[in-house]
């Protein structure tokens, strides 16, 4: 108990969150590996991938090698454990569709926030920022899609996924630029993500397609639970 007590007294805020962040989305990882009936090294490896798939793209994208997906214990840790509480509490069949979808969206908020504050650390710049904030928010959702043998999330099924992304990156950007990027400000980058996520599929607002012309606008078709 000493030891977990010394070890949660040495987390930063920012580690903290960004902990919390790969476990909502290896949660997600671990569902799509038990919906395809993997078993558990499966399992472990889709929860590994979706919780610091991201991480690894945008620490080689700002040059931090070796990427703290691979080197750093915690955060592997972390990703692993959340791969055996699926594999053993995982929800019946009938509820994983939705709950993959709603940890998805909070890994997502964490991520793009926690992406583009790295990005801004090492001074990239705002918009370079912006791109890794975005990258690291989608990129473990798109090599799990990958690996499930699914064309990804943010490339199909016109969902709203990149754009909120990009929003709260934008945002992320902003607040740090205007001095205001502070803790409950942090809170608020990851609600906006996650919640414009989760109310696009409640509504089941799209996207444009392809020579739809203008009736292909922002609309609405199936809701999420579907």
């Amino acid at each position: 108990m000493a030891t977990i007590m010394a070890w949660l007294a040495d987390l930063h805020v920012d580690t903290a969150l960004e902990l919390a962040g790969v476990f909502f989305a290896a949660l997600s990882g671990g569902l799509a590996g038990v919906r395809k009936s993997f078993d558990v090294f499966g399992v472990l490896v889709l929860a590994w991938v979706t919780g610091l798939g991201g991480g690894v793209v945008r620490d080689l994208l700002i040059g931090a090698t070796p990427p703290v997906g691979i080197a750093n214990w915690r955060f592997v840790t972390t990703a692993l454990a959340a791969g055996v509480v699926i594999f053993f509490l995982h929800p019946s069949v009938e509820r994983m569709r939705r709950t993959v979808i709603v940890l998805d969206a909070w890994g997502l908020g964490f991520f793009v926030l926690l992406g583009t504050m790295k990005g801004l650390a090492v001074d990239a710049g705002l918009l370079a920022s912006v791109m890794v904030g975005v990258l690291t928010g989608i990129g473990g959702g798109i090599l799990r899609d990958i690996l499930v043998g699914e064309v990804p999330l943010v490339l199909a099924d016109r969902q709203l996924y990149a754009i909120p992304a990009f929003v709260g990156a934008a945002v992320t950007a902003a607040l740090w630029s205007s001095g205001l990027l502070v803790l409950w400000t942090q809170v608020l980058v990851v609600l906006l993500v996650s919640g414009i996520r989760l109310l696009s599929l409640r509504r089941g607002w799209v996207v444009p397609a392809p020579g739809s012309g203008w009736s292909g606008r922002w609309g609405v078709r199936g809701r999420m639970g579907r």
